[in-house]
């Protein structure tokens, strides 16, 4: 009767010996075959006003705290072992410009180097330019737009080669909107700086407020000034002095007044938008689906927390690495293609898997409703509905994007 037992562990034994050399030949393999090259170019500006000294000083939220590179190079070091399992291995080159009139002989080194897919960390009329010149000067191009909210390049300014890992500032907007009406928060004292990037939130705000029915009672404008005249509109209190409104959302795409009023208004009412509760990309403080681990991995190689532009630039790098293991022989047009079909996924970690959006080539993902020290919410907020993909009630859904792409 012992010899049966005995017959039976001795046959596991053995298997678990056969399979582990059978997973150092594989190893071995891997370790021994060449790996191509797929080269990933990170294209910033040298004096990109989101770099100023001042502004990383200030570690606005919802603002870059520092370059990207280095979210890149965590992304393809996480990638590796599957890109070597297609013979394939990914290297980020960091390009910074010292002006755009340097882009042609960069473009030009970067055709001699066979590089194609392309994370841009620009300015919108840096990343229009770069749009617009990379296909030809590259032989074919994949942009990703890692750090830009603004709506007309997934509306009007589209290109069958842009994608964005960055949310748009509709999708923000419509984030923030479902938390509010989910808290039954639906009056709002909207706060309105001048500048342009302002004046896009107050827009995408106002669609948002009319999406979940919110009432925004009051549109007050703001300026920071050294004018005595105007000193009166960048008075926190004045300016929040009405007390009809349960919540004050502030449309501050500097980051400098919004700063100013948490906890500073007359009423006491949460405040919303460009400080308080944000939308975000990513937060440090996630603490499911993986987050802690990448935030972890990006801190120890940059020494800072991992910001929302940082998040957009790993996942491009990992959006890359899915569609060339997916199809590791396709030409740039067919991962092109795939990518923007929806049906090649990524792992966001965030929860659900991600893809890109065929018509304006947004990728879909869920936004953290967080405060500087965590996160209180996960939109799409459960109730939402949406007739296929609750992600897509996020931003602009099929029918009402302008973007206008040849079949």
């Amino acid at each position: 009767m012992a010899a049966q037992p005995l017959a039976s562990r001795l046959t596991r034994r053995l298997a678990a010996w056969t399979l582990g050399l059978g997973c150092l030949g594989v190893q071995a393999t891997l370790a021994a075959a060449p790996l191509s090259a797929v080269t990933v170019a990170v294209i910033s500006l040298a004096d990109d006003a989101r770099y100023a000294a001042r502004q990383l000083e200030r570690a606005y939220p919802g603002h870059p705290h520092g370059r990207p590179g280095d979210a890149a190079r965590v992304a393809a070091s996480e990638a590796a072992i599957e890109m070597q399992m297609v013979g394939l291995e990914l290297k980020i080159r960091e390009v910074v410009l010292p002006d755009m009139q340097a882009l042609p002989k960069a473009l030009a080194e970067l055709k001699a180097a066979r590089v194609q897919h392309l994370l841009a960390d620009l300015p919108a009329p840096a990343l229009r330019q770069l749009v617009q010149t990379a296909p030809a000067a590259l032989g074919g191009a994949m942009v990703f737009n890692t750090g830009l909210p603004d709506d007309a390049l997934r509306a009007d300014q589209c290109a069958a080669h842009l994608l964005h890992t960055y949310p748009s500032q509709q999708m923000l907007s419509d984030a923030l909107a479902q938390y509010l009406a989910a808290r039954n928060w639906r009056k709002v004292l909207l706060l309105q700086g001048s500048e342009p990037g302002d004046q896009l939130q107050g827009v995408a705000m106002n669609r948002s407020a009319k999406r979940y029915g919110l009432k925004l009672v009051q549109t007050r404008p703001f300026k920071l000034s050294g004018d005595p005249r105007e000193r009166d509109l960048s008075n926190t209190r004045l300016l929040t002095g009405d007390r009809e409104h349960e919540v004050v959302a502030v449309m501050d795409s500097r980051g400098e007044f919004a700063r100013t009023l948490p906890y500073a208004t007359q009423w006491p009412r949460p405040v919303v938008g460009a400080n308080g509760l944000m939308a975000q990309a990513w937060h440090p403080q996630w603490e499911r689906n993986g987050g802690p681990q990448l935030s972890r991995r990006f801190f120890k190689l940059s020494q800072r927390p991992m910001q929302g532009h940082d998040w957009a630039t790993w996942v491009a790098v990992k959006s890359v690495a899915a569609v060339l293991v997916d199809g590791p022989k396709d030409t740039l047009a067919q991962q092109l293609k795939r990518l923007r079909s929806g049906t090649v996924y990524v792992d966001g970690f965030k929860g659900p898997r991600l893809s890109f959006r065929p018509w304006d080539g947004q990728l879909r993902q869920p936004l953290f409703l967080s405060h500087v020290d965590g996160v209180v919410g996960l939109a799409p907020l459960d109730g939402v509905l949406h007739p296929t993909e609750v992600m897509d009630t996020l931003g602009f859904d099929e029918k009402e994007s302008a973007c206008k792409l040849p079949s």
